[in-house]
């Protein structure tokens, strides 16, 4: 059947770049992702798929431990489940990708327009196509290449297009609240067609930091904010070298980049001669596998206020940390589960090379499929993820073409053929 898939998936080359440019040139900034869903509704409705439109709603999540209030609309967002329903007794399996994508940045940065989904060097260009349309599109294409070829599961496949990953996972949420499930999931996030079953854990932060205004003429009689937060940012600094050190860290590519901490925004100071009285600094605080979220937020909770002892004014002004939107848990799923070797052996099948094994330092929607629907998941996808939420986002159309090939190969494996 290889050959089969590999041809089918070939002849359909031109079919597959110019869904992904569709949905690309399609603007779905989080809260405006309706009318890319409708574009995945309608493909997978002409597949004859049993197509679901799930509202998200927020008082549906709200005391879910995993939900995390991203700030955008409360009920006016949907996600798109498509079903290849069987009545036999193969496994079953998920296709999650997610088509909410971030902002473009400064567009003079980008040679064409974010949205223009060109086609250069065998690449596509634009905001979500790396990150990752053209994975969830790879998914869509592997059901429509096997049942041209004639296939038929003897497991359910379902195609899950999702709103709100980038802020939190609030789309994934909704289908597991509502009770989709399945023996396993793919997501189908850029991971160079590496097999990644584990991810790091993201928090953000707020960090404000006190001091005292006066005139600048007189800045001794003050005390500099700022300089009160660079030298918490120091110890930031020399606190994460040390996490990583504590930790057992395995298939990682960096062992010491698993768990970044990074201030990501800084405001201090009202008036150039005015003594800066606060600095409210955000930033991302990275969370290793196998360790719980509250444990690290307890952690940089304990450290910021350890090093604030240390210093007068600091031990008599603490500084405030404060939690808010995205809290992505650190997940992973048993590197012995049988989907894990599935696609091991579906990606040996299609390329005769062994797959890399790897863990991502993202936030992903996988630890809501492993930690709270407890569901074996794994990311894997085309693109590189370095390119994700930059300017001249690209993937290559090769990769695209090869993973398809590769999840083609998945689902006959794990879902196993209906024979009439």
């Amino acid at each position: 059947m290889k050959s089969q898939i590999d041809a089918a998936v070939d002849s359909a080359r031109e079919e597959i770049v110019s869904f992904i440019q569709t949905l690309v040139q399609s603007p779905s900034l989080a809260n405006d992702e309706g009318p890319v869903q409708e574009i995945i509704s309608d493909k997978l409705k002409s597949l004859q798929l049993d197509v679901k439109k799930i509202p998200v709603r927020f008082d549906d999540l709200k005391d879910h431990p995993a939900f995390n209030d991203d700030g955008f609309s409360p009920d006016s967002r949907i996600n798109i489940v498509g079903e290849w329903n069987n009545e036999g007794s193969g496994k079953s399996l998920i296709l999650n990708g997610h088509v909410d994508v971030v902002p473009t940045g400064p567009e003079e940065l980008w040679n064409e327009s974010p949205w223009s989904a060109s086609v250069k060097n065998n690449r596509i260009y634009g905001r979500g196509s790396c990150d990752m349309k053209a994975g969830l599109a790879s998914g869509i294409f592997a059901i429509q290449i096997l049942q041209k070829i004639g296939f038929k599961p003897n497991g359910n496949i379902m195609i899950q297009s999702v709103v709100g990953e980038e802020s939190g996972g609030c789309g994934t949420l909704t289908n597991i609240v509502k009770g989709y499930t399945a023996d396993a999931a793919i997501i189908l996030e850029p991971t160079s067609l590496k097999v990644c079953p584990i991810q790091s854990g993201a928090l953000t932060f707020r960090l404000t930091v006190p001091g005292r205004a006066t005139h600048a003429a007189m800045r001794w009689d003050g005390v500099s904010a700022i300089e009160k937060f660079n030298l918490i940012h120091q110890s930031i600094l020399e606190f994460e070298k040390k996490r990583h050190q504590s930790f057992d860290i395995k298939y990682y590519e960096s062992q010491d980049r698993v768990a970044p901490i990074n201030i990501g925004t800084i405001k201090g100071g009202e008036w150039h001669s005015t003594v800066p009285e606060s600095v409210v600094a955000e930033g991302r605080f990275g969370v290793f596998p196998g360790e719980s979220a509250q444990d690290a937020r307890d952690t940089f909770e304990t450290h910021i206020q350890t090093i604030s002892k240390r210093d007068d004014w600091l031990k008599e002004n603490r500084p405030i940390v404060e939690w808010f939107e995205g809290q992505f848990e650190s997940g992973q799923t048993d590197l012995k589960d049988p989907i894990i070797q599935a696609l091991s052996d579906s990606y040996l099948h299609s390329t005769g090379d062994v797959p890399i094994l790897e863990g991502v330092t993202y936030g992903s929607d996988l630890r809501l499929f492993t930690n709270h629907a407890h569901i074996p998941a794994v990311l894997f996808g085309p693109g590189d993820v370095r390119l994700a939420h930059s300017a001249n986002e690209y993937v290559e159309i090769e990769e695209v073409i090869l993973s398809l090939k590769i999840i083609a190969n998945l689902i006959v494996d794990w879902c196993g053929e209906t024979i009439e």
